[in-house]
């Protein structure tokens, strides 16, 4: 049965609001919580970047909903050593079983503000591999020392640790990517409903694992309203490639958007307040096979949407 919860969007929003929607989002009936780690927005439209681990922390007191990062990037902004410390105070924060770090390779725009290169994508993945055997080793609670091709650790221990190791779960698209979440990941984490990848990911080691994913809407009664607000706030999510791992600044960005256009937005964005495409959207992940399904709501209308999802999609997405 296919789980499915409340997408927070550090980069739109800042930290007392999105406390305040991961209330609505639990009082609406959503089932848990991902929420996105970033150090820059996307555009100066979104116009937010609150430290995630410092909305944890406030979410742990706020919700009862299990919580995870969508994802972090344990390798280039912030050393795996430092991820692996925030990522075990979290889980013992949020309570037994109510944290999950998801990570993946990053993008420059977040990545390569210390001013180093921004690596190719072998070596970010190769990166990746490394963080996760460093930070899996110091839940263990024990003192570590590591000397690995990109990190060094000294002498290194979490003295607040849970009891269980938290899960890690690998963000993919590209195949190399698939198959190293394939290997090494306790989940994998996926945007699009699609269920190639996930077969693939359980026939490549992956079985058993959760598969996550998550979608963007719009909800609002003027649809072309809520079209304008998705081009505003989020047409570098019509990007091609892998633009949106190498731009390294939301001007950047801001300048590769201007060939995105209303049309494209309404072609890919469920927008407006048609009961039925707002079902269609978080349900496609679940016949694509995932077991968890996140929706994040676009713009400055949320308490809108949470009361149009609890009295009019959840209960049919739920089968309530």
């Amino acid at each position: 049965m296919t789980e499915f919860g409340y997408f927070l969007s550090t980069e739109e929003f800042g930290p007392a609001d999105l406390v305040e929607q991961a209330r609505m989002a639990e009082q609406a009936g959503f089932q848990a919580l991902w929420i996105s780690d970033h150090y820059h927005p996307w555009n100066e439209e979104q116009g937010q970047s609150p430290f995630v681990w410092s909305v944890i922390g406030a979410l742990s007191e706020a919700v009862s909903l299990p919580v995870q990062t969508a994802v972090t990037c344990p390798t280039v902004r912030m050393h795996p050593a430092v991820v692996a410390q925030a990522a075990a105070t979290a889980a013992v924060q949020l309570g037994e079983g109510r944290f999950r770090l998801g990570v993946g390779s990053g993008e420059a725009l977040n990545e390569h503000i210390l001013g180093g290169a921004w690596p190719g994508a072998r070596v970010r993945l190769e990166m990746l591999e490394e963080a996760v055997q460093l930070i899996r080793s110091l839940f263990d609670g024990n003192e570590v020392s590591h000397e690995g091709k990109h990190y060094t650790v000294e002498n290194a221990r979490l003295y607040t640790v849970p009891d269980e190791h938290v899960p890690i779960d690998i963000s993919a698209f590209g195949a190399k990517a698939l198959s190293l979440a394939s290997r090494i990941g306790d989940g994998l984490i996926t945007m699009a409903p699609d269920a190639g990848p996930v077969t693939r990911f359980r026939d490549g080691g992956g079985a058993g694992k959760p598969v996550s994913g998550g979608t963007k809407v719009c909800y609002g009664p003027d649809r072309d309203e809520a079209v304008r607000t998705v081009h505003r706030l989020w047409p570098s999510a019509q990007l091609p490639g892998e633009l949106g791992q190498v731009l390294p600044t939301p001007r950047h960005f801001e300048q590769a958007s201007s060939l995105v256009t209303e049309d494209m937005v309404a072609s890919d964005v469920v927008c407006g307040d048609d009961t039925d495409a707002h079902v269609r959207a978080p349900m496609a992940y679940a016949e694509a096979g995932f077991d968890r399904a996140y929706v994040n709501q676009i713009g400055p209308d949320q308490r809108g949407f949470f009361d149009f999802y609890r009295t009019k999609v959840l209960p049919q997405v739920l089968g309530t």
